[in-house]
């Protein structure tokens, strides 16, 4: 019982008994902000998580232009640092296209995101390759050369990018 007077959710009541304080009403603008400071969001993504934890569509957008307003919400900005995670952990261009396109993105700033990339997607698959396979002397195999082709498939790489990524060259290994 001592704990509930050191804890300042709990209130007491007339009779002693600890009850757990409501929430203060949080505005549309004040719900969004909660949601942009752990993660960016897509314009899109905030509307529809606004409108599923039970705000109007017209009040969850109107909450999400102004914060857009004030730069707490921006599009590009959620594109670039999605572009930079998913080449991080392995992703290839296609994916990462198809998944901004997800969050509501329009081509243009699809693109305009993708260009912010500043690495090579063909060293970035033949490091993933050299990573999860070995690479070099383990590509001589076609059965190995098949499993990365097939795993930067379904990463998101292109089929070009594949080929020069599981090409075993022997002239490498002198």
């Amino acid at each position: 019982m001592d704990e509930d007077k050191d804890n300042p959710d709990r209130a007491k009541d007339a009779h002693g008994v600890g009850r757990r304080r409501t929430r203060p009403h949080r505005t549309p603008i004040q719900r969004a902000l909660g949601l942009l400071v752990r993660r960016e969001h897509s314009r899109r993504e905030l509307i529809d998580k606004l409108a599923t934890r039970g705000l109007e569509r017209d009040e969850a957008e109107a909450a999400v232009d102004r914060l857009a307003e004030q730069g707490w919400q921006d599009d590009g900005r959620f594109a670039e640092q999605l572009v930079r995670s998913r080449a991080g952990t392995g992703y290839g261009p296609i994916r990462i296209r198809a998944e901004l396109a997800m969050h509501g993105l329009d081509g243009e700033a699809v693109e305009a995101a993708m260009a912010t990339f500043d690495g090579d997607w063909y060293e970035l698959a033949r490091a993933l390759v050299e990573r999860r396979h070995g690479g070099g002397e383990a590509l001589r195999d076609l059965a190995t050369r098949r499993k990365a082709a097939d795993m930067l498939a379904r990463r998101g790489f292109a089929g070009d990018q594949i080929r020069a990524a599981t090409r075993f060259d022997p002239d490498e290994m002198i």
